[in-house]
């Protein structure tokens, strides 16, 4: 019974035990705080400490609190270091505050300037020093570096530490070269080797001539877009399932070259097999969309030609109205025959209407001007061919950094908003420049233009040229929509002299002023007239020159109406890549005045995209014929010359009648020129405005009205052919040509070298 009782006795011992320790344990572990103290602190305050500590007096604590107040001090960036502990009702903060950045130097830097590298590290003077933030600024300079592509490139940072626990931050950088690509190859291709493989990657080869581009350099967004490329090509050639396994850069040991492989998978090759269109436009014949389809059944199947026949079909499908509808092609494989049928999925959609156009982002320029250049207008049927062709507008008018037109749905499914956004660029124009130009010599150019004048879309121009054979003055208005109409009318006035006696041994003066109107005939034709009267002066003939230039000695009015019929459908007219523009002008003199003659010329420009829009074809040719009427013969100032910038190749006027006796050039009546020209790039970048041009150029001018024996006058044709470099700086355009004549008279004046700089001409 006894051992009973003691049995009993120990098991309420032990129970006890169990539900008491961890009440004792929780109570020492739980105390109330009766007092903080900060220590370490120098330039936070202690109340800081105590705001981000979290802890007041008076609240019961645990180590859970104490470890969370912990991690909100370290986590100010304030302290290098934390220490918390109670003792008897005492909270003692043991702090050690980071330093603060006194500055911050880079050393070693040579192609990356300070500032650059200012703008990436996020320490700042004055600011707290963090092991974390630095290390973080290390990485970032890193990829700086490896941007411009020097991947041996090392960073070191180094604390300098000063009094009154501050440090100077020194990043120690050594750039080392750039890192290029010395080789690329290829892993599981079978239908195209190596090289023509590479030739359709953006990335390339190092070689001696790739200097000016920055193609040889590795770059990882690259190789991203290159495989994008191989897919495109194998896609357009017919490998429907191909695919890119991967994309490996190694680095040489000595950090200097990088050498890629790019493994492939090429899958079979595939031909076009069935091709059809199922549409759900109600009351639409698809057949209409038969001419659209660039794929040919049995052909190898191309993946451009899909997407080129969508986009045809959605522009035809825009200018019948239906806005908003899905093309959705679908391929079904044969895989037996190695044929893909095509199905072009049209989803229903309503014919649409234009509900409202809202213009945005115009601040100077009247809403008028924008939506007069708007081939569609509120109310029209929707065209998607008049609305990509009103943008091109917009942006022909030299008013706007950015056109932007889109479209949204409108508040009925039948209706639909365009958006217009624009950004306004400067266009007034304040230029002073000198240069040189073969035609003119030395010259200086003074020029105040507004193309925008008071946000009405007027043209105000005043500008002058004083050059070492030429000086001209210019001022000139024109009001594009005169009347509130499609009627462009304008005024000019002008005086110049022109050195004439290294061509023709005379000196001329032109002093007259004209009054303009076009009007537009329909989209791509337009119709103009002028009204001109000018005086001309020719003078300081010289006592040798020709009997045929001191018979024209003296003042001559001219009293002209002139009309120009222009058909133009480029794609720009600031920058034509492609498309036809062509004009027939006619001008007769003799209501008035001194001049009796009636000329004429006809000419086309036309411009053909070669390669994307980089290489560009351009085709000029141009015709003229001037008579006199009544008794009056062609005077030398208004005939036709050739030379120069009409024909390169040859001096200014230096082709066409001349007097043998003296050599000096009488021009012509009728002429004929050509040129057919290429421009492409140099590898430099776009916006440079750099290109390269291939030319020849060839015409003939011939016939006088005047007779006589010293007179040499041949209709046979001229030619020459050359290179050219050309850049649209700041100041204007430059020009450099050489061109060499393989078809000329013996008595033509010929040269090699054309250029000019500095103005506009």
């Amino acid at each position: 019974m006894l051992t009973l009782k003691k049995t009993s006795l120990c098991i309420f011992l032990s129970a006890l035990m169990i539900v008491t320790l961890p009440q004792l344990a929780l109570a020492q572990a739980q105390q109330v705080v009766q007092e903080v103290r900060v220590n370490g602190a120098q330039r936070v305050e202690p109340a800081t400490v105590l705001n981000y500590l979290g802890v007041k007096v008076g609240d019961t604590v645990d180590q859970r609190s104490l470890n969370e107040a912990l991690k909100k001090l370290y986590g100010t960036g304030l302290f290098a270091d934390v220490g918390l502990k109670q003792d008897r009702g005492v909270l003692f903060v043991d702090v050690a505050e980071n330093p603060v950045v006194n500055q911050i130097a880079f050393e070693g830097n040579k192609k990356v300037k300070n500032d650059e590298l200012m703008v990436e590290v996020t320490s700042r003077p004055r600011q707290v020093f963090t092991k974390t933030k630095v290390q973080n600024d290390v990485a970032r300079i890193y990829e700086v570096y490896r941007r411009t592509g020097r991947f041996s490139a090392s960073v070191e940072p180094k604390i300098i530490r000063l009094d009154q626990n501050r440090v100077d931050l020194v990043y120690e950088i050594n750039e080392g070269g750039v890192t290029k690509i010395k080789g690329i190859k290829f892993v599981g291709n079978q239908a195209f080797d190596d090289n023509q493989l590479t030739n359709e990657l953006s990335t390339k080869e190092d070689r001696w001539y790739r200097f000016l581009t920055t193609d040889d350099r590795y770059d990882p967004d690259r190789i991203e877009y290159d495989k994008e490329l191989l897919r495109r090509f194998y896609l357009k050639e017919g490998y429907a399932d191909f695919q890119v396994v991967a994309a490996n850069a190694e680095l040489s040991k000595g950090q200097d070259d990088f050498y890629l492989t790019f493994t492939v998978d090429e899958g079979d090759r595939y031909k076009v097999g069935q091709v059809s269109i199922d549409s759900q436009l109600r009351g639409f014949d698809s057949e209409i969309l038969r001419n659209d389809v660039q794929l040919i059944p049995g052909a190898w199947y191309n993946a451009n030609q899909i997407q080129a026949t969508v986009d045809q079909m959605t522009n035809t499908l825009g200018d019948k109205q239906y806005a908003f509808v899905d093309i959705s092609p679908k391929m079904n494989r044969n895989a037996d025959a190695d044929t893909i049928d095509v199905s072009f999925n049209i989803g229903e959609s309503p014919r649409v209407f234009v509900e409202r156009i809202n213009v945005e982002g115009n601040v100077r320029t009247i809403d008028k001007v924008i939506r007069r250049e708007m081939l569609i207008v509120e109310g029209d049927p929707f065209n998607r061919t008049k609305l990509a062709r009103s943008e091109q507008r917009l942006r022909d008018l030299g008013f706007f950094e950015n056109v932007s037109v889109k479209t949204a749905p409108g508040s009925a499914p039948d209706k639909i908003v365009v958006n217009v956004g624009v950004t306004e660029q400067s266009t007034g124009e304040l230029s002073v420049g000198a240069g040189f130009s073969t035609n003119d010599g030395p010259l200086a150019d003074l020029s105040i233009r507004e193309k925008n004048f008071l946000g009405k879309g007027q043209d105000l121009l005043f500008s002058t040229t004083i050059a070492g054979e030429r000086t001209q003055f210019d001022a000139s208005f024109t009001e594009p929509y005169f009347l509130d109409r499609d009627l462009s009318a304008g005024v000019d006035a002008f005086h110049s002299t022109q050195d004439f006696q290294d061509e023709s041994s005379y000196d001329q003066t032109r002093t007259g002023g004209a009054l303009r109107m076009g009007y537009p005939l329909s989209e791509k034709w337009r119709q103009s007239w002028r009204y001109r009267l000018e005086q001309n002066d020719i003078t300081d003939v010289d006592a040798t020159a020709s009997r045929f230039i001191r018979d024209q000695e003296g003042k001559r009015s001219t009293s002209a109406i002139s009309q120009r019929l222009t058909f133009d459908d480029r794609d720009s007219k600031l920058f034509p890549t492609d498309g036809l523009l062509s004009w027939f002008d006619l001008e007769g003199a003799g209501l008035g005045g001194d001049a009796k003659y009636v000329s004429g010329k006809l000419g086309s420009n036309y411009y053909i995209p070669v390669y994307k829009k980089s290489v560009i074809f351009n085709l000029l040719g141009e015709v003229g014929a001037i008579g006199g009427w009544g008794d009056e013969d062609v005077q030398i100032n208004e005939r036709f010359y050739l030379g120069g910038n009409t024909l390169r190749g040859f001096e200014r006027a230096g082709v066409g009648p001349r007097d043998s006796a003296t050599t000096d050039s009488l021009g012509g009546n009728l002429f004929y020129r050509g040129s057919a020209e290429f421009t492409f790039p140099i590898g430099l970048p776009k916006e440079l405005g750099v290109a390269g041009h291939a030319f020849t150029d060839f015409g003939s001018l011939w016939e006088l009205d005047e007779v006589g024996s010293s007179i040499l006058d041949e209709d046979s044709i001229r030619a020459a052919a050359g290179l050219g470099l050309s850049w649209r700086s700041p100041l204007g355009p430059i020009r450099f040509d050489y061109a060499q004549p393989y078809a000329e008279e013996t008595f033509d004046e010929t040269e090699s070298f054309r250029f000019s700089f500095g103005t506009r001409f």
